[in-house]
């Protein structure tokens, strides 16, 4: 009886964790047609794996996002914002990150602009994804204060859309996603040169809520960091990354909070300068 008993609680356990949906939300750094694109797929491999529904979630611009992050809205996020001082009450867990090389912040003008150095942009507008980006925004912010400058900030609602406007010359210089801005010129075939480039950051995490029960955590986490081993998860990793241009390798690898410390620092430097 006691072995019936077990095996009734099991199938009621995994019946409720199947019915249950939850919600992931991606930063919004491209378009919302190449984001859904690109995750919607990975997402419907992890949820099946885990026996859940993984539902795509995103915002019009970055800077919406990240408010709707900062309120804890989203039961997974795949952000480097849960770094940020204003989200720390949501309480996001890191659990696994992108594979690949690590990031960079960088200031970034056209391959054919004049202007050659960072002491150049003095008092120029300067574009950036929004105020709350890592490696877009804090990074070279701190660099520029560093340096003594002082730029007039021009915002561009997410990565790409930043991109764009340097591309069709509404800003002089922007500060980029050094690994966005390699995808999006590789796709819009965009020729820029780097004036100045960050320490190497690791790429952006994925992360929990404190809400999310920990058997959905663990079973989503394991299917992200071995979805690249695993024949038909690797072919649609691939699939991914031929929407975006994105260079291998392709995947998620485990990766913890404490790993991310260098750039929580920058974040409360930067929220400390501009009085947050």
């Amino acid at each position: 009886m006691k072995q019936i008993a077990v095996l009734v609680l099991g199938f009621f356990w995994f019946v409720s964790v199947a019915a249950q949906s939850f919600s992931f939300g991606v930063l919004s750094q491209r378009s919302a047609v190449l984001t859904a694109q690109y995750w919607n797929p990975i997402l419907a491999y992890v949820g099946s794996k885990c026996g859940v529904t993984l539902e795509l979630v995103t915002r019009k611009t970055a800077q919406d996002y990240s408010a709707a992050e900062a309120r804890g809205e989203f039961d997974f996020v795949y952000s480097n914002h849960i770094l940020a001082p204003s989200h720390a009450a949501a309480a996001y867990q890191v659990m696994a990150r992108m594979a690949g090389a690590p990031i960079y912040g960088q200031i970034v003008v056209p391959q054919d602009s004049p202007l050659r150095g960072l002491r150049e942009l003095q008092g120029r507008p300067v574009g950036f994804a929004n105020n709350n980006a890592f490696v877009g925004y804090m990074a070279p912010m701190a660099a520029l204060i560093q340096a003594g400058m002082t730029v007039k900030p021009v915002f561009g609602g997410n990565q790409e859309g930043i991109m764009a406007q340097l591309r069709a010359g509404a800003i002089p210089a922007a500060g980029v996603n050094s690994r966005v801005l390699q995808e999006y010129a590789a796709r819009e075939g965009f020729q820029y040169r780097v004036l100045w480039n960050s320490q190497p950051y690791l790429n952006l995490p994925v992360a929990a809520h404190p809400r999310v029960p920990a058997t959905v955590v663990t079973a989503v986490r394991a299917a992200l960091i071995g979805m690249a081993a695993d024949a038909p998860g690797q072919k649609i990793l691939q699939a991914s990354a031929a929407v975006i241009k994105q260079n291998p390798p392709w995947g998620f690898v485990a990766a913890q909070d404490g790993a991310y410390r260098n750039q929580r620092e920058v974040y409360r430097i930067i929220w400390t300068k501009e009085g947050r």
